[in-house]
């Protein structure tokens, strides 16, 4: 059964959160604070938080630089996964992918799917990983950002979680490098 190994040490991470929207401020983003609070509560620490308007290479130079900071584990995002114009957050994402997680866009689908039934076919919701980095990009709601952060991400995120987490796997993402 999957399930916390109160045997093995939490191990916090060190995560940024990137709000991708041409109107939320500091002050209105509820998708961003969302996000923070259930990091911090879960044990781990905000590395860092911006809000970036929907441009490509906007999304995409803030996550090449947040990938090139040891100081930051995962980036999670929330906004701009949807289908109009503007939505352009999983391709920026795709963009510097090392490798796709096709199975956190599976997943959260169905979880979502429980909540707003065949609306989540609007979701562009999309992970990867990137120089060692974790990155997940959810939709731009509050209830969006809780169902991912509380049915996948506190679970795949925490060292704890058995049969296997995120976190195990780290220190192995860029092992073809040490192959020369």
């Amino acid at each position: 059964m999957p399930g916390i190994d109160e045997t093995r040490d939490f191990i916090p991470l060190n995560i940024a959160v990137l709000t991708v929207s041409d109107t939320r401020t500091a002050e209105d983003d509820k998708s961003g604070d969302t996000l923070a609070e259930r990091i911090e509560k879960a044990g781990h620490h905000i590395a860092a938080r911006r809000i970036v308007p929907d441009d490509t290479s906007l999304i995409r130079s803030t996550l090449k630089t947040w990938i090139a900071d040891d100081k930051v584990d995962v980036v999670i995002s929330t906004g701009g996964t949807g289908l109009t114009g503007r939505d352009v957050t999983p391709e920026a994402f795709k963009s510097v992918y090392d490798k796709e997680i096709d199975g956190f866009s599976a997943l959260f689908h169905r979880v979502s799917y429980d909540k707003i039934g065949t609306s989540t076919i609007q979701s562009r919701a999309t992970a990867g990983v990137a120089g060692g980095t974790f990155l997940f990009a959810l939709p731009g709601s509050p209830g969006a950002c809780k169902d991912g952060w509380d049915e996948i991400l506190v679970h795949q995120l925490d060292y704890r979680y058995r049969p296997c987490n995120f976190v195990e796997i780290m220190p192995r993402l860029e092992e073809h490098k040490q192959r020369k």
